[in-house]
């Protein structure tokens, strides 16, 4: 029998300036329905009330540096990936948003619209805001808070 290695590749998120203690791993493993996304994410800021919680935007941009300027430390991020041209939130790029839990947030979602070696050198950035799912072109996330660069796992 011939075992055939799917392709997979990570993302090791870093918070930036501002957010040092944010890090984790995004994971995406190519299955036959799609690739599997996983983000293991700690150090996420927590809420200060009861009732409150936190969302974060959570997206793969085209670019294909965490580096940026003075303004925006992720600047060279770029724009939500989406080679198809789609309206937010139907960018390849969108993916469900990060729900923190006493500064952790664990997701898996199972996406057809990319293939590994589509995103390997783009970045996957959290935002401070949830998605809104509506405004054009980005769903006003706020402000890039981490980021990492996708690679092709060994």
């Amino acid at each position: 029998m011939i075992l055939t290695m799917r392709k997979s590749a990570k993302a090791e998120i870093r918070g930036g300036k501002e957010y040092k203690k944010i890090k984790g791993v995004v994971t995406f493993k190519e299955t036959k329905n799609g690739v599997l996304v996983t983000a293991k994410i700690q150090g996420l800021p927590t809420a200060k009330k009861p009732c409150t919680g936190r969302f974060f935007g959570f997206h793969i941009h085209t670019g294909n540096s965490c580096t940026g300027n003075a303004t925006d430390e992720f600047a060279n991020s770029l724009g939500h990936y989406n080679p198809n041209n789609c309206k937010h939130p139907l960018h390849a790029g969108d993916l469900p948003p990060l729900l923190e839990n006493h500064g952790e947030a664990y997701m898996c979602v199972l996406v057809d619209k990319f293939k590994i070696e589509d995103i390997i050198g783009k970045v996957v950035i959290i935002h401070d805001m949830p998605d809104d799912f509506t405004t054009q072109p980005s769903g006003n996330a706020g402000t890039k808070i981490a980021c990492g660069k996708i690679i092709k796992n060994h």
